[in-house]
């Protein structure tokens, strides 16, 4: 437990099964689903060639149209809709900061071992920011420990405080969903009295999230940071040619998309 004695923290149990919805993401989402398509074609042409050849083809060309910076951002932009307005002037009556994590970088040498992921720094960032122009404690939720590496939701704090001079309130590592996020985050801000919140995450993720902290009983003022579309932005004959890049932000609409509709589908744990 962090020595903070003013820390309100909720430890993550022992064994926690990987959540369904990074199952889906890692499998089903393209562009894997895509591959594994093109396969199964190329197998089904050794007795059905026509038929295999149809869905090899198919299936590389939805990879390629992925790959298309045009289709990334259209996707991303879908998510995301129009840019929030400053959050502070909605947030006078908040009462906490959350922010939520977004992933880890396991094994970075550089910095002698495991650290935050790109996105979970952008959140802590943007959250760091906020707390400093609100002056309201900090609540963050990330992943548990793992195989005996520190926790996400550890490396969060010990960023946020060392890098960025904010301090932690509440500390929570029990969940692996947005939703068991909710769930833990509402738990301990409701034993200190906070009904409202200011939700920091990202752009992409903030339908999902705010959903989800609502059904844990919070009021939300989102927080939305790393938007990827480019919603009002220039056309650019650029954004014709495909790169890997632009099938990352795809692959991180597409897995958006089938989180939304996996959490309406079944119960979320």
């Amino acid at each position: 437990m962090p020595a903070d004695t003013g820390l309100r923290y909720r430890a993550a149990p022992m064994n926690e099964s990987l959540s369904l919805t990074y199952l889906v993401g890692g499998v089903v989402v393209p562009p894997v689903s895509l591959v594994l398509a093109a396969l199964l074609g190329l197998w089904v042409a050794r007795r059905r060639r026509a038929l295999g050849g149809a869905i090899a083809a198919t299936a590389l060309a939805g990879l390629l149209a992925l790959s298309l910076p045009v289709v990334a951002f259209a996707l991303m932009t879908r998510l995301e809709g129009p840019a929030a307005p400053d959050p502070r002037a909605a947030a006078r009556d908040a009462g906490a900061i959350v922010i939520l994590g977004g992933g880890v970088a396991r094994g970075a040498v550089e910095w002698g071992g495991d650290t935050v992921g790109v996105f979970t720094l952008q959140r802590l960032r943007y959250g760091a920011h906020l707390a400093k122009a609100l002056g309201l404690p900090v609540l963050i939720t990330g992943a548990a420990p793992a195989d005996g590496r520190p926790g996400e939701a550890a490396m969060m704090r010990d960023v946020l405080q060392r890098e960025f001079g904010v301090d932690v309130r509440w500390f929570d590592e029990r969940a692996r969903t947005t939703a068991g996020n909710a769930r833990e985050a509402a738990a301990l801000l409701r034993a200190a009295g906070v009904e409202r919140v200011v939700l920091v995450t990202h752009a992409f993720h903030m339908v999902r999230a705010r959903a989800a902290f609502e059904r844990a009983g919070l009021q939300v003022v989102p927080a939305p940071t790393g938007y990827m579309g480019y919603a009002g932005g220039a056309f650019e004959a650029a954004h014709l040619v495909p790169n890997g890049d632009a099938l990352r932000v795809s692959y991180v609409a597409l897995r958006e998309m089938a989180a939304r509709l996996l959490y309406r589908a079944v119960d979320r744990q």
